[in-house]
């Protein structure tokens, strides 16, 4: 069996980006680990902060996942404003990548990966933390020697198609449309999409379980509420696969 670590950038983004490929590894037999780079402490609108690495645990323990960590570095917030570390630890866009690609390092040899999925080179939709982490995944692959790196991706065409008809159900979405025709990757650089409808009530599950971000303001929140509501039927066909590109050692840079 093998040892499959996932680095993500925020809690939630496991789910959305891996979550039914981690779920079906695990129910396999496989070993499977989240790492996070970040945290965050911003509160929500009743002035509470929410504990994201407890919800990211439910999440995990609903996904079938055996391990869990925080890579120890804040969220470093998406917009033109990149604001001032927290007081007790940097926010990830700012670290030093060496720094932080060996924290992971020291994980994946400890855990004895045999497997990273990682983040593509636009970091999905460009979020900082989200570059970051396919800059740090890549450097920790090649530090601690892991011969199989999987960057999680969507199809740049699936998005275009899915920003439209949310816009016409008049679902709330304040991305930048044409911002995300240049996002994710192009078809011809994905080499890995797998059927994950089997695992679709594990996957709702475990994104209902990231509750402050399925009831909170964030721009995709009224997104997430409408997906956890879904029938899981309905789910499985909007959510039912996943998609990578394989920058294991040897096939080059994308």
């Amino acid at each position: 069996m093998a040892s499959i670590v996932a680095f993500h950038a925020h809690p939630d983004d496991e789910v959305l980006l891996t979550g039914g490929t981690l779920a079906r590894a695990a129910a396999d037999g496989h070993r499977v680990v989240i790492v996070v780079a970040t945290d965050t402490m911003s509160p929500v609108p009743d002035g509470s902060v929410p504990d994201r690495l407890a919800e990211l645990r439910a999440s995990a323990e609903i996904l079938g996942v055996h391990r869990v960590e925080h890579l120890g570095y804040a969220d470093s917030g998406h917009g033109p404003v990149l604001y001032p570390d927290p007081p007790d630890r940097q926010r990830f866009a700012r670290a030093d990548t060496e720094e932080a690609a060996a924290r992971l390092a020291a994980l994946l040899r400890e855990e004895r990966a045999d497997v990273l999925l990682s983040y593509d080179a636009n970091g999905g939709y460009g979020h900082r933390d989200h570059v970051k982490v396919h800059e740090v995944g890549r450097r920790a692959a090649e530090l601690a020697g892991v011969g199989r790196v999987l960057e999680a991706t969507l199809p740049r065409e699936v998005i275009v198609r899915l920003v439209r008809v949310i816009r016409l159900l008049r679902i709330p979405f304040r991305y930048d449309a044409e911002a995300l025709d240049t996002a994710y990757s192009p078809r011809c650089a994905i080499t890995h999409s797998f059927d994950v409808r089997g695992f679709a009530r594990q996957k709702q599950g475990a994104l209902a379980a990231h509750r402050s971000q399925v009831a909170g303001t964030g721009r995709v929140a009224p997104v997430l509420r409408l997906l956890v509501r879904l029938p899981v039927g309905v789910f499985a066909l909007l959510l039912g696969r996943e998609w990578f590109a394989d920058a294991s050692p040897g096939r080059g840079s994308r």
